[in-house]
């Protein structure tokens, strides 16, 4: 599988038989007008079969950047059959103050090539609910924010990662060089006795390292 960081919480997995996006951004000048950076590339991407949005925030939604029309699960909990098969969206919150600040967000779980992946958007909380952990299972890749503000930090990322027997961990939504806000990866990486980083912005999963125990803290560079 192919996985391209298009920056912030948006990327392409590309497997042998099917394509899914997940959270794409859209036009996000109202940042640069606040004295904010927001310099990621603009998205554009076509030839996908499945397009996922955790919540809608306009780093997160912008599905017009999409070309086509592939099959769409938006800011949704619940059980779809998809064109890659069973997708789980797991309830979640944008904040540790039951969603009261910032909404509601989704957790996606689903497996492509293989490898049972979940991508969890803007996750909040302070820490998984029991029932949440339970839908979400044993998950191969996980996609985690880690910049902090309104979302968890890379501590309690790499936490929850762990709990839910990762094998590697991609993390998104912190600061780089493309942007000015969030915390960087640093506290993440730090939690993680194997990190992998890629000169690049995507990675094949089979180029992927394996931890001795635990997990590999799987680490692209910015778009």
């Amino acid at each position: 599988m192919r996985v391209e960081w298009h920056g912030q919480s948006a990327f392409t997995l590309e497997g042998r038989e099917a394509t899914v996006f997940v959270d794409p951004f859209g036009e996000m000048a109202g940042l640069e007008e606040r004295g904010i950076e927001w310099s990621y590339p603009p998205i554009a991407a076509d030839g996908v079969d499945l397009l996922l949005v955790t919540h809608e925030h306009r780093d997160h939604n912008a599905v017009e950047a999409i070309a086509g029309e592939p099959a769409m699960v938006r800011s949704l909990a619940g059980t779809y059959e998809t064109p890659v098969g069973t997708v789980v969206g797991v309830s979640s919150e944008h904040d540790a103050a039951a969603g009261s600040e910032r909404g509601h967000n989704t957790i996606y779980v689903f497996a492509l090539d293989g490898l049972r992946i979940a991508h969890f958007g803007d996750f909040g909380q302070a820490a998984l609910r029991p029932e949440q952990r339970e839908a979400i299972g044993k998950v191969d890749l996980a996609f985690m924010p880690v910049g902090g503000g309104p979302t968890i930090g890379g501590a309690a990322a790499a936490e929850i990662a762990l709990s839910l027997g990762a094998r590697w961990v991609v993390p998104m939504h912190y600061r780089t060089p493309r942007i000015g806000f969030l915390a960087d990866e640093g506290e993440f990486a730090a939690a993680f006795a194997h990190v992998q980083r890629f000169a690049g912005a995507e990675f094949e999963t089979d180029e992927l390292e394996e931890a001795e125990t635990g997990a590999v803290a799987v680490i692209p560079a910015a778009p």
